[in-house]
């Protein structure tokens, strides 16, 4: 078993194990509004969910060089408002354009031929080819990196990602994949992020009974 310390290799040699090791990953697409009214799209991996009461979800963004903040991370702190999709196989190929690096006055979304949609409870536009959408409110957004408080670590005191906390406060689901209350994972078929160019599909199913 190697023992590999982070603070002895670089930070891109950390992300491939991360990146590598915890797989697969959900992927959140998520649109904002900027400042000027332009309707950003970008798809993140490090997504998942907080808490079901109330609903709340996780997007993490990275920040570019020098603590940077994305278009995402800036606008949705700006605005207070994101909106989430689900990843799925329908449209990954659009979702994977709107990753391309534009600048902040392109919409991405249009850009990806994608279809914008209104919300119904936030002013932030949706997609309408993901199966599954959440609108949500900023709950918390957290600067996360710089500064290390453990002994013996330093930091550079710059923040290298934004961790934002959305409270949804609107679910938008396709009949085709509600089923009585539930999700029908094979009817949404989700798209899951691995490492490098790659992704997966749901692939093979088990179930194990939680012991009581």
């Amino acid at each position: 078993m190697l023992s590999i310390d982070p603070g002895s290799q670089s930070t891109q040699d950390n992300y491939k194990l991360l990146i590598g090791g915890i797989i697969p990953r959900p992927i959140a697409f998520v649109t904002t509004l900027s400042e000027d009214g332009v309707l950003n799209a970008a798809p993140f991996s490090f997504f998942n969910i907080v808490s079901a009461d109330p609903p709340m979800i996780a997007v993490s963004v990275q920040r570019k060089s020098g603590g940077v903040r994305k278009d995402t991370a800036r606008n949705a702190i700006a605005k207070g408002q994101f909106v989430v999709h689900v990843a799925d196989e329908g449209y990954v190929e659009a979702l994977n354009a709107t990753a391309a690096p534009v600048l902040p006055d392109v919409s991405e979304v249009e850009l990806a031929g994608l279809t914008p949609v209104p919300s119904e409870v936030i002013a932030v536009p949706g997609v309408a080819e993901a199966a599954i959408r959440l609108e949500c409110v900023l709950e918390q957004a957290i600067e996360l990196g710089g500064t290390l408080n453990a002994p013996g670590l330093e930091g550079d005191g710059v923040p290298s990602t934004d961790l934002l906390i959305g409270r949804v406060v609107r679910f938008h689901i396709d009949e085709k994949v509600y089923r009585n209350g539930r999700i029908d994972p094979e009817a949404l078929k989700p798209v899951s992020r691995l490492a490098g160019n790659d992704y997966a599909k749901l692939g093979e199913r088990f179930t194990l009974v939680r012991p009581t």
